[in-house]
């Protein structure tokens, strides 16, 4: 069995200090090749049957990572286009609770409905803030702009107490942080940050019985059997999440499929370890600096506020990080390594 450093060597040959996987994560080679050999095809007019098969095997990567059945497991393009289902599913009228600042695809679909009392409190005021008449709690289980966690256990028992619905976006936390599907009534992740896929792939986990969904989306390939539902509507919707799924975008799903494969190679854990590693690594060494980050424990995502505005000078130097809310943004992944938080410790100090 080969070594996490070994595997990882293999895999990935970045030119900078990347330290930028929560804005968009690198691709491993194998991915890389995956998606060539797909563009070959269809360049060649090869049938195209086996890229499909991909959309499959990657829908089943997921929901291994996130302990369901593939059958719960559907795909798509954004985690908007899930909010959407879900706020088309709540009666007018009805209270979606959320956090301040949380990402706009999160949060947006249930504000453009109009009709939706949407509520929003501190992170970390979260679970206390449910209360009767909340339909639906919904919130990203890593802040996309500071890294800090939700208390996910605190929220789903407020919830179930208050007779809500929960629904989590894991973007910023699938791939190093394990996930469990089961325990919230929704889950949804882009597979292009820490999932290390291309842009253009996506997953939703509805509920067994599919939570009250209407697939408003669905095409062809949400009928049970795909190819026979081409034309007119959709006489038989899949009789699993499949039936939320939209048309693929085939060389994303090519490729997630291999970033995927290479995740449960090395194992969630493994990478939760490591990436929370350097997180504090980068912490002590701010601290030494005389930063204070935002307070996120147990997070690969620090954010030192008032150093946003250095994101420039950094990139000219090589290293790649975010400035999000004047903050400087750091996600530290599989692919990087102590001499990558020195590095960006040494640019700070001078």
């Amino acid at each position: 069995m080969e070594t996490f450093e070994n595997l990882v060597r293999a895999e990935f040959t970045p030119k900078h200090t990347f330290l930028n996987t929560a804005s968009n994560g690198l691709l491993p080679a194998r991915a890389v090749s995956a998606m060539q050999q797909a563009v070959r095809m269809r360049a060649e007019g090869t049938p195209l049957g086996p890229l499909y098969e991909h959309v499959e095997a990657a829908r089943a990567s997921f929901a291994r990572l996130a302990g369901v059945p593939a059958t719960r497991v559907a795909t798509g393009a954004s985690v908007a286009e899930y909010g959407g289902l879900i706020a088309a599913s709540l009666p007018s009228g009805a209270e979606v609770l959320t956090a301040e600042g949380d990402f706009s695809s999160l949060v947006n679909p249930f504000h453009v409905r109009g009709d939706l009392k949407v509520r929003a409190v501190p992170l970390e005021r979260l679970a206390e803030a449910v209360r009767p008449g909340t339909a639906l709690v919904a919130v990203s289980a890593a802040q996309s702009a500071d890294g800090r966690l939700a208390d996910l256990p605190a929220v789903r028992e407020a919830a179930r107490a208050h007779g809500a619905r929960t629904y989590v976006d894991a973007s910023q936390s699938a791939g190093w942080l394990p996930l469990d599907g089961d325990a919230d009534d929704f889950v949804a992740a882009v597979g292009f940050k820490w999932l290390l896929g291309p842009h253009g792939a996506a997953f939703f986990v509805v509920p067994t019985g599919f939570g009250g969904l209407t697939p408003l989306l669905a095409g062809w390939v949400a009928g049970e059997v795909p190819w026979e539902s081409c034309y007119g509507p959709v006489e038989e919707p899949a009789r699993s999440a499949r039936r939320f799924d939209i048309s693929p975008s085939l060389f994303s799903y090519a490729g997630l499929r291999a970033s995927l494969e290479l995740i449960e190679e090395i194992g969630v854990d493994a990478v939760h370890a490591h990436d929370t590693a350097l997180a504090d690594r980068f912490r002590a060494g701010l601290a030494e600096l005389g930063h204070r980050p935002v307070d996120a424990p147990g997070s690969a995502i620090v954010s030192v506020p008032g150093l946003g505005h250095r994101q420039g000078e950094l990139s000219r130097a090589g290293i790649e990080v975010s400035d999000r809310a004047g903050n400087l943004r750091a996600a530290f992944h599989l692919y990087n390594t102590a001499a990558d938080v020195d590095r960006l410790l040494d640019a700070l100090r001078a």
